[in-house]
């Protein structure tokens, strides 16, 4: 069993990205379910499915978006920040801006889990997830 559910979540989409896979499963949870509707609203995935299993755990499904072009993946990198050993937090102004504002960094805040741009607009701070570019 692993201890940082959300390090498995980030690397399971990591690994799929990297070898070129069309979709991904991963086990369901409150915060796997935001962040991936985050990674949706920001372009970073086409698509995803809660898929309801009855008996067990859910299964969140992602399909990953890759440039037209070149095949490579939209997500070049993803990065757990704050973990269980090592909790990461952040004021409203301490907020970062990641590769100067063209990716986002992902916040749980009291308000619930939003990027850092959202958190800045409404004045929140909170632990830093991850970020993405």
């Amino acid at each position: 069993m692993y201890t940082d559910p959300i390090a498995d979540y980030l690397t399971r989409i990591r690994n799929a990205s990297l070898t070129g896979h069309k979709v991904v499963e991963i086990p369901s949870s409150k915060m796997k379910n935001e962040i991936t509707k985050i990674l949706f609203d920001e372009g970073y995935i086409m698509s995803y499915k809660i898929v309801e299993i009855k008996d067990n755990q859910d299964i969140i499904k992602i399909a990953l978006k890759y440039d037209g072009l070149t095949n490579e993946p939209v997500i070049r990198k993803i990065q757990r920040i704050s973990r269980p050993g090592l909790r990461k937090y952040s004021g409203t102004k301490n907020i970062p801006r990641i590769l100067n504002g063209l990716g986002i960094s992902i916040v749980s805040t009291s308000k619930g889990v939003m990027t850092g741009k959202a958190a800045l607009k409404n004045k929140i701070g909170g632990e830093l997830i991850c970020y993405v570019y």
